[in-house]
């Protein structure tokens, strides 16, 4: 079960007091600044490095805080979801231009291309590449026409 991230600054206060910790000592043990523990505590997402050393001073995996299903939000969606924050816009009229953008989003927006990652390996020498690249882009080319 997943927890949003906006829940370790709770977790870490809780565990920090019931150790009986101030934030001082906590940054002593951790590695992270007073000023970045302070600011998790008040519910801010501290950058990657930091988070790590948190959730391991917590003894908790960093997927607690991160749900392996959920796909990032599509553009539209991400539009969407600024367009409702701006203060200067009424929801509806928040709404009505997510409407548009997504509307127009799905007519102009290319189709994906189909992708590949592959680790690097002595043995992939750059010919082998470019012959891979070719047959991917056949079968790109046969699904887009099919």
């Amino acid at each position: 079960m997943t927890e949003p991230l906006s829940q370790l600054g709770v977790r870490l206060k809780a565990r920090r007091r019931e150790k009986r910790l101030s934030l001082r000592d906590l940054a002593d043990q951790t590695g992270v600044s007073f000023n970045t523990l302070s600011r998790v505590e008040r519910g801010h997402v501290p950058d990657l490095k930091n988070f790590r050393r948190i959730v391991d001073w917590l003894e908790i995996p960093p997927e607690t805080f991160f749900a392996p299903d959920e796909a990032a939000p599509s553009t539209p969606q991400s539009i969407a979801r600024h367009l409702l924050a701006d203060k200067r816009l009424t929801d509806d009229a928040a709404s009505k231009i997510a409407e548009m953008v997504t509307e127009m989003y799905g007519k102009l927006a290319k189709e994906p291309l189909l992708a590949a990652h592959l680790r690097s390996a002595k043995t992939f020498t750059p010919e082998a590449g470019g012959k891979l690249a070719e047959v991917l882009a056949d079968i790109q080319a046969s699904i887009v026409n099919d």
